[in-house]
């Protein structure tokens, strides 16, 4: 197990992307991660963005802090777009990058990696959709399945979810 006692928070919010984080969380668990869902509320459960699944956030982003996790993972979906307006989840994912730990980004998550103000500089990718967003935020726009970039981990989109969890797995291992 690659990734044993390493503490990794997960954002959620409503409209998150089924696959990008259920697939991504059980790859973590499977290689030892204690993994912590994070929402806006504790216990508050949030509809996916196909409405087919839930997820339960077990802490609020305002009762963490950065010193608690070894990283933090954002799913896609419509969450980031949703969640990004909160001081506590823009500072938790600023607080982490500045440790210079590992931040996990996918599909439509470079908006809160956007608005915490982490992205400038370095490469990028993400749905199609937030391209320019990137790239206005200063960030060098990459069309590539999955890659790191320092301590961010970027991936495209939900078919790239294997390439996705192999670079995160090789940065959180690292």
């Amino acid at each position: 197990m690659k990734l044993k006692d390493k503490k990794i928070a997960f954002l959620l919010g409503p409209g998150f992307e089924d696959l990008e984080f259920w697939a991504v969380y059980m790859r973590l668990v499977e290689e030892g991660a204690r993994v912590t869902t994070v929402g806006l509320k504790s216990g508050e459960v949030y509809p996916s963005k196909s409405g087919g699944l839930t997820a339960r956030a077990d802490v609020a982003a305002a009762d963490v802090n950065p010193d608690q996790f070894d990283a933090i993972i954002i799913p896609g979906g419509w969450a980031p777009d949703k969640i990004r307006r909160y001081a506590a989840v823009t500072g938790l994912v600023k607080g982490i990058h500045d440790q210079h730990k590992i931040v996990g980004m996918i599909c439509h998550a470079g908006l809160v990696g956007i608005s915490a103000r982490i992205v400038a500089g370095s490469r990028a990718t993400g749905s199609e959709g937030i391209k320019d967003d990137l790239v206005n935020a200063g960030a060098v726009w990459v069309d590539e399945p999955a890659f790191r970039d320092g301590n961010l981990v970027w991936g495209r989109v939900v078919a790239d979810i294997p390439d996705f969890n192999r670079e995160l797995v090789a940065a959180l291992a690292g």
